[in-house]
């Protein structure tokens, strides 16, 4: 696994905050975001079942750029 860091949330002290990784190995996006609440889990629930091994997490709009740079190390990614 090649985990290359993207960047954490810019508005946190660093301890505990959301972040982006790129496995270009994997070719996969790793997110850790906010645990979602029972009334978020209980709305994305409509969409369909959350397997036991997915989770529901929550990203602060202002990673977009994050996002965007994250989607620019995939797309720049040797794809298999």
């Amino acid at each position: 696994m090649t985990l290359h860091f993207i960047a954490k949330d810019p508005e946190t002290n660093g301890d505990h905050c959301p972040t982006i990784w790129f496995d270009d190995v994997a070719q996969e996006f790793v997110v850790q975001g906010w645990k979602a609440d029972a009334e978020l889990q209980a709305k994305c629930l409509e969409s369909g079942p959350i397997p036991e091994n997915e989770a529901v997490v929550r990203l602060p709009a202002r990673m977009n750029d994050a996002l965007r740079e994250a989607l620019g190390v995939a797309a720049a990614a040797p794809v298999r």
